[in-house]
């Protein structure tokens, strides 16, 4: 999730090569209700990952020194024992 303009974030996705949907908050709402914001004046968001399932229950959020280096597979790991292969 991110602030900037849809656009902006969909481009920035095809260049990573996302294999996942990048959502765009521009009301803040997913950001104060996940914790990635302390308050709609935030400027910028904090770092988190919350893994939903079909229902859109949380099943598991990461919020605590999040390494963009690893983490993508970090959750990865934590789908396939959770829905399997």
């Amino acid at each position: 999730m991110g602030l900037d303009t849809p656009s902006t974030n969909q481009a920035w996705a095809e260049d990573e090569k996302f294999q996942f949907e990048l959502w765009t908050d521009d009301d803040k709402t997913l950001g104060l209700t996940y914790g990635a914001l302390s308050s709609a004046s935030d400027a910028s968001v904090r770092r988190v990952t919350m893994l939903l399932d079909g229902k859109g229950e949380l099943l598991l959020e990461y919020t605590d020194a999040i390494d963009v280096g690893t983490h993508p597979s970090d959750v990865l790991e934590d789908c396939e024992i959770l829905f399997g292969k």
